[in-house]
Protein backbone atom coordinates (compact mmCIF):
# COMPACT_ATOMS: atom_id res chain seq x y z
CA UNK A 1 0.00 0.00 0.00
CA UNK A 2 1.08 3.73 -0.67
CA UNK A 3 2.32 5.92 1.68
CA UNK A 4 -0.60 7.73 1.58
CA UNK A 5 -3.46 4.93 1.78
CA UNK A 6 -6.24 7.37 1.72
CA UNK A 7 -4.99 9.50 -1.61
CA UNK A 8 -4.53 5.87 -2.82
CA UNK A 9 -8.23 5.15 -2.30
CA UNK A 10 -9.46 8.28 -3.14
CA UNK A 11 -7.30 8.44 -6.76
CA UNK A 12 -8.73 4.58 -7.12
CA UNK A 13 -12.70 5.55 -6.01
CA UNK A 14 -11.90 8.73 -8.52
CA UNK A 15 -11.09 6.23 -11.14
CA UNK A 16 -13.95 3.80 -11.14
CA UNK A 17 -16.69 6.53 -11.24
CA UNK A 18 -14.50 8.09 -14.06
CA UNK A 19 -14.71 4.75 -15.82
CA UNK A 20 -18.33 3.58 -14.83
CA UNK A 21 -19.55 7.18 -16.18
CA UNK A 22 -18.22 6.12 -19.55
CA UNK A 23 -19.69 3.05 -19.60
CA UNK A 24 -22.96 4.24 -18.67
CA UNK A 25 -22.59 7.27 -21.62
CA UNK A 26 -21.69 4.63 -23.97
CA UNK A 27 -25.06 2.35 -22.72
CA UNK A 28 -27.44 5.65 -22.79
CA UNK A 29 -26.24 6.81 -26.30
CA UNK A 30 -25.61 3.04 -27.70
CA UNK A 31 -29.94 2.78 -26.63
CA UNK A 32 -30.71 6.27 -28.26
CA UNK A 33 -28.88 5.10 -31.62
CA UNK A 34 -30.65 1.36 -31.50
CA UNK A 35 -34.40 0.94 -32.26
CA UNK A 36 -33.96 -2.97 -30.78
CA UNK A 37 -36.97 -4.28 -29.06
CA UNK A 38 -34.60 -4.68 -25.99
CA UNK A 39 -37.22 -5.26 -23.59
CA UNK A 40 -38.74 -8.75 -25.68
CA UNK A 41 -34.96 -9.82 -26.73
CA UNK A 42 -34.47 -13.35 -25.84
CA UNK A 43 -31.03 -13.03 -26.60
CA UNK A 44 -30.07 -11.55 -22.83
CA UNK A 45 -29.80 -8.70 -21.24
CA UNK A 46 -31.81 -5.54 -21.96
CA UNK A 47 -30.31 -2.57 -22.81
CA UNK A 48 -32.74 -1.06 -19.53
CA UNK A 49 -30.92 -3.97 -17.11
CA UNK A 50 -27.52 -3.03 -18.57
CA UNK A 51 -27.79 0.53 -17.71
CA UNK A 52 -29.60 0.21 -13.94
CA UNK A 53 -26.48 -2.31 -13.25
CA UNK A 54 -24.14 -0.01 -14.35
CA UNK A 55 -25.84 2.64 -12.43
CA UNK A 56 -25.98 1.05 -9.24
CA UNK A 57 -22.08 0.32 -9.25
CA UNK A 58 -21.46 4.14 -10.09
CA UNK A 59 -23.40 4.77 -6.92
CA UNK A 60 -21.68 2.27 -4.84
CA UNK A 61 -18.46 4.18 -6.13
CA UNK A 62 -19.69 7.48 -5.01
CA UNK A 63 -20.65 5.93 -1.64
CA UNK A 64 -16.85 4.81 -1.48
CA UNK A 65 -15.55 8.35 -2.19
CA UNK A 66 -17.90 10.00 0.48
CA UNK A 67 -16.07 7.50 2.93
CA UNK A 68 -12.72 8.39 1.81
CA UNK A 69 -13.48 11.89 1.95
CA UNK A 70 -14.78 11.67 5.33
CA UNK A 71 -11.66 9.85 6.61
CA UNK A 72 -9.76 12.50 5.10
CA UNK A 73 -11.58 15.22 7.29
CA UNK A 74 -11.33 13.26 10.04
CA UNK A 75 -7.63 12.72 10.03
CA UNK A 76 -7.85 16.79 9.49
CA UNK A 77 -10.00 17.03 12.67
CA UNK A 78 -7.92 14.41 14.86
CA UNK A 79 -10.15 11.98 15.26
CA UNK A 80 -9.45 9.46 12.43
CA UNK A 81 -9.38 5.93 13.90
CA UNK A 82 -12.06 6.56 16.02
CA UNK A 83 -15.65 4.82 15.39
CA UNK A 84 -18.35 6.83 14.83
CA UNK A 85 -20.86 4.73 16.52
CA UNK A 86 -19.03 4.06 19.88
CA UNK A 87 -15.83 6.73 20.22
CA UNK A 88 -13.72 3.21 20.40
CA UNK A 89 -10.50 3.18 18.46
CA UNK A 90 -10.77 1.23 15.06
CA UNK A 91 -8.37 -1.60 15.19
CA UNK A 92 -5.09 -0.83 13.27
CA UNK A 93 -5.69 -3.95 11.07
CA UNK A 94 -9.46 -2.50 9.78
CA UNK A 95 -7.62 0.55 8.64
CA UNK A 96 -4.98 -0.98 7.28
CA UNK A 97 -7.63 -3.16 5.03
CA UNK A 98 -9.87 -0.30 4.26
CA UNK A 99 -8.52 2.84 5.42
CA UNK A 100 -11.97 4.77 4.46
CA UNK A 101 -13.56 2.43 7.62
CA UNK A 102 -16.09 4.56 9.95
CA UNK A 103 -16.57 1.96 12.13
CA UNK A 104 -15.31 -0.36 14.08
CA UNK A 105 -15.79 -4.20 13.72
CA UNK A 106 -18.43 -4.47 16.89
CA UNK A 107 -20.32 -1.60 15.58
CA UNK A 108 -20.06 -2.66 11.73
CA UNK A 109 -21.46 -6.02 12.81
Amino acid sequence: MSADPLGAERAAALAQIEALTREFDAIVAASRASNADDEHDPEGATIAFERQQVAALLAAARRRLADVDAAVTAVEAGTYGRCESCGGPIAPERLAARPSARTCITCAR
